[in-house]
């Protein structure tokens, strides 16, 4: 089984600092509104709340990402593209190649960046019908599309 590449990892990891921090100025927003009636004090709801998100953020954005990573597998067989992920619950799917739709491939701003994209499998059917498969080098990425594309091409009439 192959790993996603190791830059993922500080995509993850910008995408969550982002997040807690605009958290964490909401939260200072918030707390400077409870001590305005209260000058010179600072209540302790107020320093339980900034230290929450402070820990969950650090958490979230400096841990996380790299167990995440850990945990993260993908393989693509003569039938199926199977891919493995989850910390506290374990996903396994399996992709069947022949109920391939279409194949997209996806960057963001800090994917771009970093040379990476995501491979979006779209499948026939309603209920999860497509399946992510991020953190590949765009090269990779496209030539793994390459590769699928194979599957859904109908051949002329």
């Amino acid at each position: 089984m192959h790993k996603l590449h190791p830059s993922v990892k500080s995509v993850w990891m910008i995408r969550a600092a982002l997040f807690w921090g605009i958290c964490l100025l909401i939260a200072m927003a918030w707390g400077i509104f409870q001590i305005i009636p209260w000058p010179g004090q600072v209540p302790t709801r107020v320093l339980l709340v900034l230290g929450t998100v402070i820990t969950l953020g650090v958490l979230s954005a400096g841990v996380y990402p790299i167990v995440r990573y850990r945990f993260w597998r993908y393989e693509l067989r003569a039938e199926d593209l199977r891919l493995i992920r989850g910390i506290w619950w374990r996903v396994d799917t399996i992709v069947p190649l022949r109920r391939i739709q279409h194949l997209d491939i996806s960057q963001d701003v800090f994917e771009r960046n970093l040379d990476l994209g995501s491979l979006v499998v779209h499948t026939a059917g309603t209920r999860s019908s497509s399946v992510t498969l991020p953190g590949l080098l765009h090269e990779e990425a496209a030539r793994l599309r390459d590769e699928l594309k194979q599957f859904i091409i109908e051949p002329a009439v």
